[in-house]
């Protein structure tokens, strides 16, 4: 394992494999290195054509954390990172990773290339941003009652888990892990906001940037990404057929290596 230490002191812990340019890889809502094995199976694909960096976002993992939290603190990390790789980076997000990239690429960070897969934008109107801010209520009352099973529960159900499937997770070993980081579910949501696409600060955006949605995916998933890709000047839309929100890694490697080695 490798450290960096963020701006405000908070220790980022981070795999680094294979040798080429630099290729930040970023998780979105509970993924991290513990619990994600695909991303890990991703890391060691791309590793044959580039020196990747895995990392356990704040809170979670072997990564430390500080309060208060705040957006900036984790675009901070990542350019801890960028910095750790020589100064400038490829950089991969996934989900809500994908949008907390995007808020890097505005306040200009090193990122020569993006690629985002799946943002979970919704469609920007009222009953979205009223469902997104409900969301962001109940996951923040469960929390401040220590409540953290309720809190990933409610998390999963929210983005299409069926609450069976959920139910039967609760009784696994690995459930622990995923409460461990359930308070960083607040984090995702403060990335996310209300949800809609922020085309304006996205309009000001010129990193030559894919986004990819899963051709198996609900259609909302490709209609965020088309809508990203609409509003930045310099970006592509592309769709990973047969693939959903859960990507297989041996699909989506050969995407990302076109992509940034052209």
């Amino acid at each position: 394992m490798n450290q960096v230490i963020s701006q405000d002191g908070t220790v980022i812990a981070f795999d680094r494999l294979g040798k080429g340019p630099a290729l930040i890889l970023v998780g979105g809502a509970f993924q991290y290195r513990a619990i994600d094995p695909r991303t890990t199976q991703l890391a060691a694909l791309l590793a044959q054509h580039f020196t990747v960096f895995h990392y356990d976002r704040r809170g979670r993992g072997e990564s430390l954390d500080t309060q208060p939290y705040a957006v900036d603190r984790e675009v901070e990390d990542l350019d801890a990172l960028i910095k750790e790789a020589g100064g400038s980076a490829y950089v991969f997000g996934m989900s809500s990773g994908g949008v907390l990239t995007l808020e890097a690429a505005f306040r200009g960070l090193a990122i020569t290339k993006l690629v985002l897969y799946e943002p979970p934008f919704n469609s920007g109107d009222d009953a979205a941003r009223q469902a997104s801010e409900h969301y962001t209520r109940q996951l923040t009352a469960l929390l401040s009652e220590g409540r953290r099973g309720d809190a990933a529960v409610l998390a999963m159900t929210t983005w299409g888990a069926p609450a069976e499937a959920v139910a039967g997770m609760r009784q696994t070993p690995v459930w622990p892990l995923f409460e461990s980081v359930a308070p960083t579910l607040a984090y995702d949501a403060a990335i996310m906001g209300d949800g809609s696409v922020p085309a304006e600060r996205l309009a000001s955006i010129t990193v030559p940037t894919l986004v990819i949605a899963g051709g198996a995916s609900p259609a909302f998933m490709d209609t965020a990404a088309q809508a990203v890709a609409h509003t930045m000047p310099n970006t592509k839309h592309s769709t990973l057929e047969g693939q959903t929100h859960d990507v297989a890694p041996q699909a989506l490697a050969p995407m990302l290596v076109e992509f940034f080695q052209t």
